[in-house]
């Protein structure tokens, strides 16, 4: 019999950094890769979270592929800060595939190992059967993902939402799939909490259009649209409305437009045929036209926030425009797309949101969970992708539906469920787990000494004192140089700079007098010194950065 493990190294009680990791006796089966956008009291700089890649590295010979399920950030988002580190397998779909492709050439990630799977396919890596099955998501080419183990399958549902009305094959859930894998016996399944809390199903509330569609009809202006580029079930939702409207689209981003270049390629949708204006042909003059603005994370609220203040380069709104926010904000977003949207309001009155209480994300809802525990019917259950609130909803939805609450997992990131001949181990343990800090592109130290740094600057401000001395003689020649930032108004205190560059020269002088002078220990000498004055004099425990520069002099 088998030794299964489940556990996950980011994703859980999170939203977003999305990393599951299951071991079939001694192969190790990697599911996501995600980053997760800092919300604003993490900021600091920080350009996004990624898991902690530690037990994978130290274990890699026994990783036998990593699954990415579709083309989100928060699934995929760090899969090149991990490949940097280690070269691993990737199976992912042939959309997914190319986004990640264009990925590594800017990251200039060579000779990876990327295998291109079917949404809906049966294949063997090592022995071990690995079973698809496609799902109706935000992105086309989702799939949910069975990997064989001798107790039965674990299956990860991915992200999903059940609609029998999807007409396009990349967007369609492959219900007979999923039912055979149920036929075949689950062991432990995988789905994700993010939607857990709505009642009903998630369709039709997924779809925008009978929101948008009114507004269309009663504009008379251009139309302006934004939309993260990841979503193309609403991209193309609004380029068909574009199309009922007798209205052109130019599509404003780069990353989108290569998505749409991708969608025709592999056959899943083409916009009709001279629908677009390219970039390059677009007139701020046209009025019969539909912008969609794409982006990213924050990165398109402060696209729209740069046209919305008139430094746009292309695009110069008018009053007449109508403005449509399909991009909701996402946790980390909130800010900037508050700036956005007051800011948009100055230079138009036509701005509408989509109601997120009548429109629901393209996760799956208690009742398409339902349908997945019913038609699996696994062994265990355990909750995944989602704040804690969300887990636990997800585990009551199982609970609700007669399975013992032995038999419903929520974990923690880097909690192992152990699953030893099909019976679940209850001394559960763990593997290493955090948060590594991106900052334009370089990981910060997992720890945040460097966040420490910048909430100390951001907080308390800093104090530079700087000296010259003679490099032979250690005299004292220039200085003190006392530079206050964001820690005292020197009009009113001047005293406390003069001190601190008395301070300065007290340390160095003593050194030298007592023939113990070394130009690292004096500064921190100076550095613990300085601080104790300032904190007793104004309370803060600003950055303090001593400088003692020696150089050579002509006798």
């Amino acid at each position: 019999m088998a030794k299964v493990r489940i556990f996950a190294l980011g994703g859980l009680d999170e939203d977003g950094k999305n990393m599951y990791v299951v071991e079939n006796n001694k192969d190790i089966f990697v599911i996501e890769c995600g980053l997760r956008y800092p919300t604003s009291d993490e900021q600091l700089g920080i350009e996004m979270i990624v898991p902690d890649f530690q037990y994978l590295i130290e274990n890699q010979k026994r990783v036998k592929g990593i699954f990415v399920t579709h083309g989100h950030d928060d699934v995929m988002g760090a899969l090149a800060q991990l490949l940097k580190q280690a070269k691993f397998p990737i199976y992912t779909a042939p959309l997914t595939a190319r986004i990640f492709e264009r990925i590594c050439r800017r990251e200039g990630l060579k000779d990876l190992e990327i295998h291109r799977i079917r949404r809906n396919t049966n294949f063997k890596i090592d022995g071990t059967e690995i079973r698809t099955f496609g799902t109706t998501q935000s992105i086309a080419d989702g799939f949910g993902l069975a990997i064989r183990t001798e107790d039965g399958y674990v299956v990860y549902s991915s992200e999903f939402i059940v609609d029998y009305d999807v007409k396009k094959d990349a967007f369609r859930f492959d219900l007979n799939d999923v039912t055979e894998i149920g036929r075949r016996g689950v062991l432990a399944l995988l789905t994700e909490s993010v939607g857990s809390t709505r009642e009903g199903h998630s369709s039709p509330n997924h779809r925008i259009t009978s929101q948008v569609e009114p507004i269309f009809d009663s504009a008379e202006g251009r139309i302006v649209c934004t939309a993260y580029s990841q979503n193309l079930y609403r991209i193309i939702e609004l380029i068909e409305l574009a199309n009922k409207f007798n209205r052109k689209i130019m599509i404003y981003d780069e990353e989108l437009r290569n998505l749409m270049g991708d969608m025709a390629d592999l056959g899943y949708y083409r916009i009709p045929a001279g629908l677009e204006i390219a970039p390059q042909n677009f007139d701020n003059t046209l009025d019969n036209v539909v912008v969609i603005i794409g982006g990213t994370g924050s990165t398109i609220f402060r696209k729209v926030h740069k046209i919305a203040i008139r430094e746009d380069e292309v695009i110069q709104l008018r009053n007449t425009d109508t403005v449509i926010i399909a991009s909701p904000a996402v946790p980390g977003t909130e800010r900037n797309a508050s700036y956005m949207e007051d800011d948009l309001y100055k230079e138009t009155s036509h701005v509408f949101g989509i109601d997120t209480r009548r429109t629901f994300s393209m996760h799956a809802s208690i009742e398409d969970l339902k349908m997945m525990i019913f038609l699996l019917n696994p062994q265990y259950y355990v909750p995944v992708k989602g704040e804690y609130r969300q887990l636990i909803s997800n585990a009551n939805i199982a609970l609700g539906m007669g399975y013992p609450a032995n038999n419903i997992i929520v974990l923690e990131n880097g909690q192992i469920a152990c699953i030893d001949s099909g019976q679940l181990q209850r001394d559960m343990k763990t593997v290493p787990v955090g948060d590594v800090m991106v900052s334009g592109g370089d990981s910060l130290d997992a720890q945040g000494m460097v966040l420490k740094d910048r909430e100390v600057l951001s907080t308390d401000g800093a104090i530079v004192v700087g000296v010259v001395v003679n490099h032979a003689t250690k005299e004292i020649i220039g200085g003190p140089d006392v530079q206050s930032r964001g820690v005292i108004y020197l009009k009113d205190a001047d005293y406390i700079i003069r001190e601190v560059g008395t301070i300065m020269e007290h340390v160095i002088n003593d050194a030298v007098a007592e023939k113990r002078y070394d130009n690292l220990e004096c500064r921190a000498e100076a550095r613990e010194k300085i601080a104790r004055y300032v904190m007793k004099e104004t309370g803060k425990r600003p950055m303090i950065l001593p400088a003692i520069v020696e150089i050579n002099t002509k006798d």
